[in-house]
């Protein structure tokens, strides 16, 4: 879809032929309400920016000259996807098996979209626009993430026309391994601190009923 023909935000997904599905099945009404009260956004909230910035995956589908789609999983650690302005998303392109099908596509073809999932919160965002990709060193050592061994001759710089929000209906709930481990350790701890507090009232129990004894003793003299 031409970018400069779009009247609300939702037209990037929302072509006449969608339209005229969803008026032929039924949801027509709903989601004309949704493009003039919200729309799609165009502006990433922080809200968004901090989500996008949590993630460790990340879907980007790309499409050829003659519109052929694909998708690519890209994964990092949190902070791999950096949000550089309310338009504008970037990630280092770690060099995997090489077949270069996204770099490839987005020589031909700039339109671009992201698919975050959080499962732990069962929420996830999708994200239309176009990327390109950038020789620059520079750009390239700044999106790096600290102490990841991985290696990166490029960026994608993904410029966002619309996203939008799905509701969580029907997406499993699944925990990062590293999330499970990290609060694990934490019930760990909390049960070591409440084993150490118990066993320091009991040292304490038995010092009060042996000076109780004492008195006693004292007492009868």
């Amino acid at each position: 879809m031409n970018t400069s023909a779009i009247r609300y935000s939702s037209d990037i997904a929302f072509t006449p032929t969608v339209k005229a599905m969803q008026t032929q099945l039924g949801s027509r009404d709903l989601y004309a309400r949704m493009e003039t009260q919200r729309g799609f956004g165009t502006d990433l909230t922080a809200d968004v920016s901090a989500f996008i910035e949590a993630q460790r995956s990340v879907f980007l589908a790309t499409a050829n000259a003659d519109g052929q789609p694909y998708i690519q999983h890209r994964g990092g650690p949190a902070g791999f996807l950096r949000v550089l302005d309310a338009r504008t998303i970037a990630f280092a392109d770690f060099i995997g098996n090489q077949q270069y099908i996204t770099l490839g596509n987005l020589t031909d073809n700039p339109k671009a979209y992201l698919f975050l999932i959080d499962y732990a919160r069962r929420r996830r965002i999708k994200i239309w626009g176009e990327a390109r990709v950038e020789e620059d060193a520079a750009l390239v050592q700044r999106l790096m993430p600290a102490g990841y061994k991985a290696r990166a001759e490029r960026a994608i710089r993904f410029t966002v026309t619309a996203w939008d929000s799905n509701c969580p209906q029907h997406i499993p709930q699944r925990f990062e391994a590293p999330d499970v481990k990290a609060a694990l350790d934490e019930r760990d701890e909390r049960i070591r601190e409440m084993e150490t507090a118990a066993q320091r009232r009991e040292a304490r129990v038995r010092e009060l009923e042996a000076e109780v004894a004492r008195l006693r003793e004292f007492a009868r003299g």
